[in-house]
Order: C-alpha cells, then structure tokens, then sequence
C-alpha cells in the first residue's frame, strides 16, 4: 500500500518534487493549494546549469556563457564553457513541472475549510517567516526594449554597483536578450523594502548614465522580497519543504540550486529505505561563512562592492559557480577568504559569533 503524502503549497519546490514522484513510487502524493496565499505571479528564475539541473533548460528562455560584476573600479569578467547561466520564467517552469506531475498521477486540490484529512505524511513548503529586522534581499525589475542598441548580449551583468548606496548595498542585476532588450532589476540587501518609485528611478537613471539610453517600452514588470539569514519554519509543527526546509541560501538569496539538491538527497535517501526527508542542503560552513557576510553587509553595507569584486578576481568562472551553488571545495573557501577586505571581516565574525543568531529551518 502506498503512503499518502500530502504537501502544502503549490510552489517551485513543490511542483518540482511532483514532476519526480515517479522516483518514489511508495509515496501517493497530493499537492493543496493554501485558500490564503497571494496571488502568484510570475518572475525570472537565474540558475547555471550544473549536474543535475539539465530538466530546468527546456524552460528557459536564454542563456549566457559569460557574466560579469561592475564597481566604480571597473569590469570584472568571468566565464565558464562548462555551464552557462540560464534565466527562465517561474511560470514556464511550473507549468512543464505540472504536466509531469500529472503524467505522475499527483493530485492538485484546493484547500477549504471543510477539507480535512489524517495523511500519513504531510510537508509544508509555504515560505518561512523572517524575523524583526531581518536582512531582505528585495528588488523591482522591469524587462525593457530601449531606444538604440547599447546592450551586449553575449554577457550578463550580475551586479553593477554604480548605483545609489545610502540605503544598503544596491546593485542592477542586468540580463540582455537583444541589443535593444533586456532585463533590468534594481536590488538592495537592507532590512526596509523601499517604495516602488526608488527602484525604478534608480534603473531609469542607471540607463541613462551608462548607457545613455531610455525605455521606450515596458514588456513585463516583477518584483520580491526574499528573506536571508536565520528563518522561522512557516508552522513548526510540519517538516518543511524548499524554503521552508532551509534551501535559501542565506547570503545570496540563491535558491532554485539548492531546491534541487534537497529534493535529489531526499529520493537518494529514500530509495536507501530511509523515511522521506528534506533536509537543509546548506554545509555548516558555508552557513557560517554567509552568516558572517551578512553581518559586515548589514553594519557596513559600503562594502559590498569590494567584497564582491574581490571575490570574482580570485576565482575562475567555474570556481566561482562552484562557491555560489554550495559545491565549493576547502580550496575554493579560503581563496574568497583570502580575498576578502581583513578588518572588515574580523568585525564581522566577532559581532556574528556573539549575536548568538537563532538556526536556520532545516
């Protein structure tokens, strides 16, 4: 007899781990829509495509081999032939993950008031919840054609800090699809999300001043707040799923990656004969390491900009894929410890090993 399985939540994570419940064949799996959540709406997914994320390429809309981080010191570039950086639209890639869970026979239902039920299992992939004052990594993006060819699309522009830096460290994340077209998103890790007339003046602004260049048309606008640092589980009664089980990478924000590998580990574990599981995917040291980053951020965000700079120069390309998607080797740790700004950094660990911050969900 299979086990019924319940998930809360209709999200990445879930819908991810729906279009692989053939891989757990023991498990019958419904997914339940919560009658309380926001209305979803679409945005860009970033991710390269390392081992294991080749399903994610069929939804995506471009890809670049080439990518680069911009201070008012200068350009620095980075490349990898091995995998390129892909972007895809959320809603391109929950509806193939859909029609695969379908092929799988998960059942998708709505969540009433009236509906009650004593699964054997149940996970919640709702989001976590941030703390008072917690680090936000919070953004508004508009994907826009402009006036005359000025973008390069063979690269994509991760973080350009020649923006305004009194509210936190601020940077355009830039991807282009055409000379005339691209994605531009205004981002700053602070504690205060900002009215939506600060990040679109700043990407107004930043066009004109380095590229001299106007929009002439907006195609699609987007914009999110992702929660970094220590989470509080959505409801610490059920195991959690995705974000809600530790998947945000807690300096960057970067999560798709490590969805992947949590839900990878968990069928792995599973077909061992081990109870299904979605463990935090995070290594304590990488934990501990963006913990600290996120301290010298929140005290002297006007760091930013060398701290990120400084560690594309000491990486390669694939290095610094490595260190991003949690796959960094000790060698690859202490070059971006090595590379790091000395006082800064001291500070930083000292305030974040006596803070005695709270755990991640895990």
């Amino acid at each position: 007899m299979k086990i019924e399985t319940h998930v809360l939540g209709d999200g990445c994570s879930a819908m991810m781990l729906a279009s692989r419940a053939d891989e757990l064949e023991q498990h019958e799996f419904t997914l339940i829509k919560p009658n309380n959540a926001p209305q979803p709406k679409d945005h860009m997914l970033g991710f390269w495509n390392t081992p294991g994320l080749k399903f994610a390429e069929k939804s995506a809309r471009a890809s670049w081999s080439n990518w680069s981080i911009i201070t008012e010191e200068g350009e620095f570039k980075m490349s990898s032939q091995r995998y390129a950086y892909h972007v895809m639209h959320k809603e391109s890639f929950l509806e193939n993950c859909r029609i695969k869970a379908e092929m799988n026979d998960v059942k998708i239902i709505e969540q009433t008031d009236s509906f009650k039920t004593q699964p054997k299992m149940i996970f919640d992939s709702r989001p976590p919840k941030a703390g008072k004052n917690a680090m936000l990594q919070h953004f508004l993006g508009q994907e826009i054609e402009v006036d005359r060819a000025v973008f390069d699309d063979s690269t994509a522009i991760l973080m350009d800090f020649r923006v305004d830096q009194t509210h936190g460290m601020h940077f355009i994340y830039l991807l282009p699809f055409s000379p005339t077209r691209a994605l531009v998103e205004s981002t700053l890790f602070s504690t205060k999300v900002l009215e939506d007339e600060f990040y679109i003046d700043s990407i107004n602004l930043y066009l004109e001043t380095h590229f001299n260049a106007t929009a002439k048309e907006i195609i699609h606008q987007e914009k999110g707040v992702i929660p970094m640092g220590s989470l509080s589980p959505h409801d610490p009664k059920i195991p959690g799923l995705g974000a809600n089980a530790g998947a945000i990478r807690p300096a960057s924000g970067y999560t798709f990656v490590f969805m992947h590998q949590q839900i990878q580990r968990a069928i792995e574990d599973a077909k061992k004969g081990k109870r299904l599981k979605f463990k935090r995917p995070h290594k304590a040291i990488d934990v501990w390491m963006d913990g600290v980053l996120l301290t010298v951020l929140r005290h002297w965000p006007n760091q930013g900009p060398k701290l990120f700079s400084r560690m594309a120069k000491s990486l390669t390309g694939d290095e610094f894929i490595q260190f991003m998607s949690g796959k960094a080797s000790w060698g690859i740790r202490m070059k971006v410890i090595m590379a790091m700004p000395k006082l800064p950094f001291i500070r930083g660990a000292s305030k974040f090993i006596f803070s005695r911050p709270q755990k991640v969900v895990s």
